[in-house]
């Protein structure tokens, strides 16, 4: 007889080959160089950023900051010194990563999306999914308000590594804190319209690099006391209207209307075959990991990260700003 989670192993083993086929094409198409341009971002640091933004957007330790960080260690100054590429390319990795949790969780967005289709043809709001469906919602507008006033502001003002190294420890200890001491007594049966909004204003603080907006979702997840398991789900549920709206604003904006140089094609790619890969892997790593772990594991990798920028800087190896 099978064991009971038999078919989960299965599905996990399947979301793991999917995923190493997309990342396998995205590599070949790196190493064939394709519409790549000398004196451009290339299509092997493409898919070193493609990497880093399929594992840090969907795991709690902060896409933005490393999307700065690793250019700034490796002194990769192509993308802050181009910014219409920067924010194209941004939008290409967005796009990845979005793929990869709408093909994660189809079964589960459809079933919200005609839920909420449901309650709004009789205003009112009767079963689980519906709720959910308008938690959903309610989570997303403080993010998709605060992203469209303060986008500005906060690519002027933050960003820099120093306060990169802080914002990762900070909220990488609170992380642990939260999670420790909360007891897990909530599943996502018991999530309400009202604790999606709260959630959802957490996630306005991950606005700022280094926060990580999957890791401000999950520790208030947590400080609800949802189980760690449906902390990730929520996480990952509220990313796909945020990250759309982002994709689809950003893309109007910088791609529609925006200009695009030549030896783009390549990178964006290869940049998003590899968020989409590893964001897939991504997923089914950090659901699997949390069934059997407390997310102690993430917190004291943001506190080292930390650590190890602020001795680049204090040692001069590396510039306090990028």
């Amino acid at each position: 007889m099978a064991e009971p989670d038999q078919p989960q192993r299965r599905a996990s083993r399947a979301t793991y080959i999917v995923a190493a086929l997309i990342f396998a094409l995205a590599l070949v198409l790196a190493a064939l160089g394709i519409d790549e341009q000398p004196g451009r971002l290339s299509d092997w640091q493409a898919l070193v950023l493609g990497i880093v933004q399929g594992a840090t957007e969907l795991l709690p330790v902060s896409s933005s900051g490393h999307l700065i960080l690793v250019p700034w260690a490796a002194d990769w100054t192509y993308l802050s010194s181009h910014e219409s590429f920067n924010k194209t390319f941004d939008v290409a990795l967005h796009l990845g990563t979005l793929i990869a949790v709408v093909a994660y969780f189809w079964s589960d967005i459809i079933r919200y999306l005609l839920a909420a289709l449901r309650s709004l043809r009789r205003f009112s709001i009767e079963s689980q999914d519906e709720r959910i469906a308008w938690a959903i919602l309610a989570g997303t507008i403080p993010a998709g308000i605060a992203g469209a006033l303060g986008e500005s502001f906060i690519e002027k003002r933050l960003g820099d590594p120093w306060q990169i190294a802080i914002t990762l420890a900070v909220f990488g200890v609170l992380l642990y804190l939260v999670d420790q001491r909360v007891p897990e007594e909530r599943n996502l049966q018991d999530v309400r319209v009202k604790s999606g909004f709260l959630i959802g204003v957490a996630q306005v603080l991950a606005l700022m690099p280094g926060v990580s907006r999957s890791g401000i979702t999950i520790t208030a997840g947590r400080l609800w006391k949802l189980d760690r398991d449906t902390a990730a789900r929520m996480s990952f549920l509220l990313l796909v209207p945020v990250v759309l709206g982002a994709v689809i604003f950003k893309g109007v904006k910088d791609v529609l209307f925006g200009s695009l140089p030549s030896g783009w094609g390549g990178p964006f790619l290869v940049g998003t075959l590899a968020a989409l890969g590893v964001g897939l892997a991504a997923i089914q790593f950090l659901l699997d990991y949390v069934r059997r772990h407390d997310y102690t594991l993430f917190a004291v990798y943001r506190v080292i990260l930390a650590v190890i920028v602020v001795i680049l800087i204090v040692t001069n190896v590396l510039p306090s700003t990028f």
